[in-house]
């Protein structure tokens, strides 16, 4: 191919640091694959190769702490880990694999729950280890998935180094996952109180609001009936309220655990979510068709719970429900698919969280995104980097407000935009410029 008018050569070059980097965490997913086909590995090798993949995120921050700051798109789009080539679909295949042993095999990853066992006692007082042999999983994820969040946070930061609005956001999640989901829950527990994810509101959390969850807070004393108010009040007030003055941002990119993820470890595959019509049309159904599974599950319960009718039939709904949109959803798909599908997947597509948030933003919120036509140059930066699949870019040419439905309020468009087109604003709903 003639490259005598391109910037840039067909393909990236690769500095020695990200070889390092990409070496390393080869190296430490190794060991972790080892680890768990070991019949008793020594516990030194689960925190050598976590030190090792902590390190190789770290060594990935040179090339980005050697340029001056701001976005650069150098090769994002032709990449191999960044653009759905082998790396991308290597670092798919594991993560998958992973959330498939977590959901439906978690004996196979006795040796990872036995290797952080110390910590869950010295936090929650208890062992992930019963009596009869069997093992729970869900703090080795909870581990995983906090150190995730502050670790790729720290390379967040870096990149959005140029924004105060990203650097404070990604302080956010991070500060709200390592708090509110992973240490105060598992500190209840020491304090004989319920387990309780404090930032996962219903129907983020489906079963928080299902009979038997609902009845064990109200008996579980002072501290259970708060947890209880607070689910509520999170549903009936601070939902809508928060949402009416500043969108949907405020907890798919503040504060939820979800989004945390997506922001931090599924930032370097943002820009592989779909911009085209059929995705969009496709995110319509199924997250509202999510919304309506998850509704008629929990009434289906309660008139179980309250009235005797239904039967098994409301317990089918949620098994099915946890099954398929708990699990294969959220987790294998939601998460083991950001190299190829991006980082929002279950964000967009499934989430019923957000799929309440964003009928409030579209339609009562103060929240929207104004564009400045008269300065877009189209170069696409913003469409690129819209995790959420919105092509931002037809909106700011034609200079209307964005108020779509889906928009997590990341702010990311805005900071990559050379000429800045794209402000985050609030205002009266009847100041839209906006095609109905």
């Amino acid at each position: 191919m003639d490259q005598s008018l391109q910037l840039v050569g067909e393909h990236p070059p690769l500095p020695l640091a990200t070889k390092a980097s990409a070496a390393a965490a080869s190296l430490a997913a190794l060991g972790f694959v080892v680890m768990v086909l070991s019949p008793n590995p020594p516990a030194s090798l689960g925190w050598i190769c976590l030190a090792v993949l902590i390190v190789s995120v770290l060594v990935s921050l040179r090339p980005i702490l050697s340029e001056p700051a701001g976005i650069k798109n150098h090769y994002i789009m032709s990449a191999s880990s960044t653009r759905r080539g082998v790396a991308a679909w290597a670092m798919g295949v594991f993560m998958t694999g992973f959330y498939v042993l977590l959901y439906f095999y978690p004996a196979t990853l006795r040796n990872l729950i036995v290797w952080v066992d110390p910590i869950k006692i010295a936090i929650s007082g208890e062992s992930a280890i019963g009596s009869d042999g069997s093992v729970s999983q869900w703090f080795l994820y909870g581990f995983l998935y906090t150190v995730a969040v502050l670790v790729m946070g720290v390379r967040a930061i870096a990149k959005y180094r140029h924004s105060r609005y990203q650097i404070i956001r990604t302080l956010s999640v991070m500060f709200f996952q390592l708090g509110f989901a992973f240490l105060i829950p598992n500190i209840m527990l020491a304090l004989n109180q319920p387990y309780y994810e404090w930032t996962n509101i219903w129907p983020l959390r489906y079963y928080e609001m299902f009979p038997s969850e609902v009845t064990h807070l109200a008996n579980s004393g002072t501290v259970g009936i708060t947890m209880l108010a607070w689910g509520i009040g999170s549903i009936l007030i601070i939902t809508p309220v928060l949402t009416y003055f500043f969108g949907k941002r405020w907890y798919c990119s503040w504060v939820c655990g979800c989004g945390g993820l997506a922001e931090t470890l599924g930032d370097p595959f943002r820009q592989n979510s779909s911009k085209t019509l059929a995705s969009w049309k496709l995110e319509r159904w199924l997250i509202y068709s999510v919304l309506v599974f998850v509704f008629v599950t929990t009434g289906m319960l309660w008139a179980n719970h309250l009235w005797g009718f239904l039967g098994s039939a409301s317990g089918s709904f949620a098994k099915a429900y946890g099954f398929l949109i708990g699990a294969i959803f959220s987790g294998v798909i939601g998460t083991g698919f950001y190299p190829i599908f991006g980082s929002r997947v279950w964000c967009r597509f499934g989430c019923p969280m957000a799929a309440i948030l964003g009928i409030i933003q579209r339609f009562f919120s103060r929240f929207r995104i104004t564009t400045n036509g008269g300065q877009c140059i189209s170069c696409g930066n913003c469409s690129t980097y819209c995790e959420m699949g919105i092509d931002v870019r037809w909106y700011a040419q034609r200079g209307q407000d964005i108020v779509r439905a889906s928009c997590v309020g990341c702010g990311v468009c805005s900071s990559v935009c050379p000429r800045g087109v794209l402000h985050l604003e609030t205002g009266p709903t009847s100041t839209r410029r906006m095609v109905v």
